[in-house]
């Protein structure tokens, strides 16, 4: 008997030990779907290879049928059939001092001037999107418009620089545009133009207008072969004419520190040294930015895409090359590349809400926020790149990246974009649209002379101030502008006079159409520019 009740017993221990070990396996199993539920399926195999444009999201072709129109109110010089009606021609003499023709471009914000740092920023970022998603946007018919758009930039630019080593900067003076408040179309005070030469170089500002040329004649190059190459050997001078005369152009002329102060310009010279070699596949740009790597790209790093630094956009570009094609480079060069990527997938982890390296600057709604000025600046940025890396991971059939121990997809990269522009399309604590004329309720004050002017009045420098000081709400829609932002608390005060929050800009318009074509669709992205 005692033999007997010994073995009963450990059958039962056996039992029990069985039992507890399914009870393990199960929650394990279940742990494990979880996580990979709730990180897109980082853990498991690829997704599939999105093909042609797919269904179109109703909410964000409306937005960027929205966005690409601030470009139109921008525009200066002579107009034509310009689609605001509450635009004419304006500056039609800016440049005549040098005998040049500088009537076109874009006006910076809300007020008139050219500045033309910011301005080159715009369209390369433009540029990009349009070569990233430029089948998206077609979908929507807003390629044309893009294109339209980027050509007026282009065209200013072209001009602005005026010989191998002579960059014009800057048209108007802020400190005599700043003490008006009137339409560009009746704007009457001195217009002085600001540039960059041997004597007082500006690697930064030539840098990014190299950037906004390369990758602009991609952008061009099957559409009119003659403009592209202009645009690129432009684009080479540039390049040469910042390299070899190194200084931030802020300090060669210190008046312009007050508004668009450069940090630095290493992460422009890396900027168009990517762009020229995905322009020309000229071995020597590929060089240039694996050898000044170390020196200037803040590898293991992360930092956040602006006018202002443009490292990450750096990263997350030269890592396509990582992703798609780097199976003909040479050992050197492909290790460089992928401490570029390594940096670019540190940018993204920084991103996710639930990365252990995730960034703290968010507000409680989960917004990216860095700066009270112009606060949406940096997290449509981060969306924009974001959404750029997803589609890499995604055409490459790359699973996921690994953020210290935890693992991500690139639908993960895709839902933090898509949180981004809902935010800023309304749902948010305030449920306003920050992009103005999108949706029932947007800022109605928004710092812009020529939304807040009636077209017909007429208005000297300073008498027009009485339209800023108005206490009814700006008779024309600065359509498609999105505005600053909201303060960390996530209040939004909108008054005229407050253009820390309500001035819109070009960059921004840049940055958001260039996020909202990413989201309007799905698609393969191209795996060459060229």
């Amino acid at each position: 008997m005692g033999a007997e009740k010994r073995s009963k017993g450990g059958c039962f221990g056996w039992f029990l030990v069985l039992v507890i070990l399914a009870v393990v396996a199960a929650a394990i199993v279940i742990t494990v779907r979880k996580r990979s539920d709730h990180h897109g399926g980082g853990g498991g195999e690829a997704a599939p290879v999105p093909g042609p444009p797919g269904a179109i999201q109703k909410k964000y072709a409306g937005a960027l049928k929205m966005a690409t129109q601030f470009f139109d109110i921008q525009k200066s010089g002579k107009l034509g059939d310009n689609a605001i009606s509450w635009r004419g021609d304006s500056a039609l003499d800016d440049g005549s001092e040098a005998d040049i023709n500088l009537s076109e471009g874009m006006f910076d914000a809300g007020d008139h001037m050219k500045f033309g740092f910011p301005m080159a920023f715009t369209a390369t970022v433009l540029s990009w999107a349009i070569l990233e998603y430029g089948d998206q946007m077609n979908a929507v018919n807003q390629l044309d418009t893009a294109r339209g758009s980027l050509k007026w930039i282009t065209d200013y630019l072209i001009n602005a620089h005026a010989s191998d080593n002579v960059l014009y900067i800057q048209v108007g003076d802020p400190d005599l545009d700043h003490k008006c408040w009137d339409r560009p179309e009746s704007m009457t005070e001195k217009r002085p133009l600001t540039q960059v030469n041997t004597s007082a170089p500006g690697t930064d500002v030539a840098a990014e207008t190299a950037a906004a040329m390369a990758s602009a004649s991609l952008v061009f190059k099957t559409v009119n072969s003659t403009y592209s190459s202009t645009l690129l050997k432009h684009a080479e001078q540039l390049f040469t004419f910042a390299d070899k005369y190194r200084a931030l152009y802020s300090l060669s002329i210190p008046e312009v520190q007050t508004f668009y102060n450069s940090t630095g310009y290493g992460d422009e010279l890396l900027w168009a040294a990517s762009w020229l070699y995905h322009a020309t596949g000229d071995q020597s740009h590929l060089d240039y930015v694996v050898q000044n790597g170390n020196k200037y790209a803040n590898f293991g790093s992360p930092t956040w895409f602006s006018w202002d630094n443009k490292l990450a956009g750096t990263q997350v570009l030269l890592s396509r090359l990582s992703f798609f094609g780097a199976n003909d480079l040479s050992s050197s060069i492909k290790s460089g590349l992928q401490s570029y990527r390594k940096t670019a997938e540190a940018v993204m982890c920084g991103l996710f809400p639930n990365s252990p390296t995730a960034t703290t600057s968010r507000t409680a709604s989960g917004l990216i926020w860095v700066s009270e000025w112009n606060s949406l600046q940096h997290p449509v940025a981060s969306a924009f790149l974001a959404t750029i890396y997803s589609d890499y991971m995604l055409t490459s059939r790359t699973a996921k990246i690994s953020c210290s121990g935890e693992t991500f997809g690139p639908s993960d990269l895709r839902k933090f974009a898509q949180s981004q522009a809902d935010y800023v399309l309304g749902n948010n604590p305030i449920k306003m649209s920050y992009l103005v004329g999108y949706g029932d309720k947007y800022p109605q004050y928004v710092h812009h002379r020529g939304a807040s002017i009636p077209a017909d009045a007429t208005t000297g420098c300073s008498d027009g101030f009485k339209w800023l000081n108005s206490t009814d709400p700006n008779p024309n829609v600065a359509m498609g502008g999105l505005v600053g932002g909201p303060f960390l608390n996530e209040t939004y005060i909108d008054s005229r006079n407050n253009s820390m929050q309500g001035e819109p800009s070009t960059y921004n318009s840049a940055l958001i159409v260039g996020l909202l074509s990413g989201l309007v669709t799905t698609s393969s992205v191209v795996q060459s520019f060229t």
